[in-house]
């Protein structure tokens, strides 16, 4: 192709446009059930009372070529349309996981507009617990033998780790077709305090950093993983779903029953134990940083006593990726 007033050629333009962050609050969705249990979680399903995301879609396709080049809108879903249409359709969503809500939307999406030809859809979960309160049998919380009990009507905004996932989809004729799906769980930030090592490395004359036999190892974690089938969670298939509570769980007894010698041991040993207990996964990665704080002051007489600080701005990236054979 050719700009006439420049005179410069190119052979190939790919675009995408959309929306970013939406951010969309569905009250009583369908509640998860029938999961599998694992050993290392005590989750076993949520009843998604409130389904919250922030949701981005990309499109994708010639058909909006010519808005770049000729400024011609006619074919152009307008990004403040798709914002509505998101908030539209979610009303409509009867399924019980983000996954199976980012793939309602997307084939909703193509459905309602043809020149739309691929979409990326992801979200990112806006994390709500139910508050514990006194129970009270008139109000129908879930009681404990001590008293209190989940409230289902009162949940707190969580800060912490938090549901993520994206896709993408196609057209193949008149059929949709989810051409890939990457679930996660990201924003974990795990402290053990005793029961980590690092020594042994590889030592010359930059080397600074003492070797120790025991430490605390403070990390930040993110997990991602895709099945074998795609379509496990979309409906989902749910004693073959795997929940990102799940993994969180997993996660974090991992680290807390591993003696491990560095961040790379840690996170193999999670991935291990994950491709173990879900055959149903094809892969799983993690991406973990070395966050370990500064010793700041050690109390005389009890080395374990100490008072610790942030550290500098520079940190250890580690990453690892698994994937199961064919």
């Amino acid at each position: 192709m050719t700009d006439d007033r420049s005179g410069f050629h190119y052979d190939e333009a790919e675009i995408h446009y959309g929306k970013a962050e939406v951010s969309t609050y569905r009250t009583y969705a369908t509640p998860l059930t029938g999961l599998r249990p694992i050993p290392e979680s005590s989750f076993t399903g949520r009843p998604n009372a409130l389904l919250a995301a922030e949701i981005d879609v990309q499109v994708l396709g010639e058909s909006f070529l010519a808005a770049y080049t000729e400024g011609d809108n006619s074919n152009v879903v307008a990004t403040d349309t798709m914002k509505n249409f998101i908030h539209r359709q979610s009303v409509a969503f009867r399924g019980s996981t983000l996954e199976g809500w980012l793939h309602f939307l997307g084939s909703q999406f193509l459905a309602t507009y043809p020149q739309m030809e691929r979409l990326r859809v992801s979200g990112v979960q806006l994390p709500f617990e139910a508050a514990v309160v006194p129970t009270d049998e008139r109000t129908g919380e879930r009681a404990s033998s001590a008293g209190f009990g989940e409230s289902t009507v009162l949940f707190h905004r969580r800060a912490d780790d938090h549901e993520i996932c994206a896709l993408e989809l196609d057209r193949e004729g008149d059929s949709v077709v989810l051409r890939t799906l990457r679930s996660g769980r990201a924003g974990l930030r795990l402290i053990k305090v005793t029961g980590s090592a690092f020594r042994s490395f590889a030592r010359d004359e930059f080397t600074t950093l003492p070797e120790r036999g025991d430490r605390p190892l403070f990390i930040h974690l993110d997990i991602a993983w895709r099945y074998q089938d795609p379509e496990i969670p979309i409906e989902p298939i749910a004693d073959q779903y795997v929940a990102s509570e799940q993994v969180r769980d997993l996660a974090g007894a991992v680290f807390h029953q591993f003696v491990s010698l560095s961040i790379q041991h840690l996170v193999h040993e999670i991935g291990e134990r994950m491709l173990d207990r879900w055959p149903q996964l094809a892969e799983v990665s993690l991406e973990a940083q070395n966050r370990l704080w500064d010793t700041a002051e050690i109390a005389e007489g009890d080395d374990r006593v100490r008072v610790y600080t942030d550290p500098r701005p520079p940190y250890g990236r580690i990453g690892l990726t698994l994937r199961r054979n064919a």
